[in-house]
C-alpha cells in the first residue's frame, strides 16, 4: 500500500492504487432515480469521471449526505458512504474525518439540506477548516418534498409554500462560505463539465474545507432556473469565469472586465472605458477573505452576472490534523490515570 504525493495535501495520507480506474468503477450496482432531466445525473457522471484521475483506493474515499435529492448520491458510488439525517452531514463527516486521516471524506448536500436546518453545521465546519471536501447543489428550491422554496430561492417565488410569493432575501452560499472564512469556495455550473471538474480537483487538492456550490437544474419544480446561463450570447455576457493569475475578462470578445470599485468593492465594466491595466487580476491565494467575498457579491440573483471557478484557496492548519497532534501530545506527556480521574476534583455528591 503507497500513500498520496504531497504535492496534493488535500489527500495527504490516503492509501493510492496502483490499478488504473475508469468511472465505471466508481458506479455502483444501484438504479439511479431521479428524475429525467435533473442536473444531479450531470454531476454524478463527471464526478464518476473525475475520481479515478485521484488514484485513491475507492474503499478509503467515502460519501456522506443529508436529506434531500441530492442526498441519494452515496448509494450511486461503489465507494463507502452513508446517507445521513437532515443537515447533518458535516457533523458526522467532521467525526469521520478526525478519527481516520486515511480517507477521503465528501458531503454532499443541497440548498434545502446546507443552509436551513444544516446552517449551523456547515458554517462551524468551515470555520474549524476540517480536511473535507462539500458539494453543494442549488437548484433554488426543496425538491424532495415537491417543490417548498429554499434559502436561495429568489424574493416573490411562488411555491406550494408561497403561494403569495417568497418574502425571504436569499443566501448568497459563496458569499456565506467566505463569512465564514472558508479557505476553499468554488462555484461551477452542471451544463459546464470542463469547469465542474476543474473545481472539483482543485478541491479534492485542498487540505481542509471545501465548499463547491454546483447550480443545478432541477426539471420538475424549478425548471429551467439556470437556463439563461447556457444560452448562446447571454452565457458570455453574464458568466465570469476566474483563474488564478489572470486578468478577470469575460464576454463574446473579452469586452468585459472586473474593476476595483469605491469602499472595497467590485465592479463590470467595458474594457475599452476603463482600459486593460484597471483589470483586476484574480489571486484566489489572498490571505484576507474581503477579496473574495466582493467578487462573490458580483453575482446577482436575477443572473445578470455570475462568477464560477475559485473565489479562494489559501493555507490555514486543520481541525482535524490539529486535535489528533492534541491526543498524541496528551498521550505522551499526560498518562491515563483512571483512578486520578475517578477521584478527581471534578466530582458531586448528591444527596435527597
Amino acid at each position: 500500500m503507497t500513500t498520496i504525493d504531497l504535492g496534493l495535501p488535500g489527500l495527504a495520507g490516503v492509501p493510492t492504487t496502483d490499478e488504473p480506474q475508469k468511472a465505471k468503477d466508481y458506479k455502483s450496482d444501484q438504479e439511479v432515480r431521479w428524475c429525467p432531466g435533473c442536473g444531479d445525473y450531470v454531476v454524478l457522471n463527471a464526478v464518476q469521471s473525475f475520481l479515478p484521475s485521484l488514484g485513491l483506493r475507492r474503499e478509503n474515499i467515502v460519501f456522506i449526505s443529508g436529506i434531500g435529492c441530492s442526498s441519494r448520491f452515496p448509494y450511486y458510488m461503489n465507494t463507502y458512504g452513508m446517507h445521513s439525517i437532515h443537515g447533518r452531514a458535516p457533523a458526522i463527516a467532521t467525526g469521520l474525518a478526525t478519527a481516520r486521516p486515511d480517507l477521503s471524506v465528501w458531503v454532499v448536500t443541497g440548498d434545502g439540506d446546507a443552509l436551513s436546518i444544516g446552517g449551523n453545521h456547515l458554517i462551524h465546519t468551515l470555520r474549524r477548516n476540517v480536511n473535507l471536501k462539500i458539494l453543494l447543489f442549488n437548484n433554488r428550491i426543496y425538491g424532495l418534498t415537491k417543490g417548498q422554496y429554499s434559502p436561495t430561492s429568489e424574493p416573490g417565488k411562488v411555491t406550494k409554500s408561497t403561494p403569495m410569493g417568497s418574502l425571504d432575501y436569499p443566501f448568497n452560499p459563496v458569499s456565506l462560505a467566505l463569512g465564514a472564512e472558508a479557505t476553499f469556495v468554488g462555484r461551477a455550473l452542471d451544463s459546464d463539465r470542463a469547469g465542474l471538474t476543474e473545481v472539483l480537483r482543485q478541491a479534492a487538492e485542498h487540505r481542509g474545507s471545501a465548499l463547491v456550490e454546483i447550480y443545478q437544474n432541477c426539471p420538475i419544480f424549478n425548471d429551467g432556473a439556470f437556463d439563461i446561463l447556457k444560452e448562446a450570447g447571454e452565457a458570455e455576457r453574464r458568466l465570469i469565469p476566474l483563474e488564478h493569475g489572470k486578468p478577470i475578462r469575460f464576454g463574446a470578445e473579452g469586452e468585459y472586465g472586473v474593476i476595483r470599485s469605491g469602499f472595497g468593492s467590485l465592479a463590470v465594466a467595458k474594457v475599452s472605458e476603463v482600459g486593460e491595466d484597471a483589470l483586476v487580476v484574480h489571486d484566489s491565494h489572498t490571505e484576507d477573505p474581503s477579496y473574495a467575498f466582493a467578487l462573490s457579491r458580483l453575482s446577482t440573483q436575477d443572473l445578470s452576472h455570475t462568477v464560477t471557478g475559485v473565489f479562494r484557496s489559501v493555507t490555514r492548519p486543520t481541525y482535524d490534523d490539529q486535535a489528533r497532534a492534541q491526543v498524541d501530545d496528551a498521550k505522551a506527556t499526560r498518562p491515563a490515570d483512571l483512578d486520578a480521574l475517578l477521584h478527581g476534583k471534578d466530582t458531586w455528591t448528591v444527596t435527597a
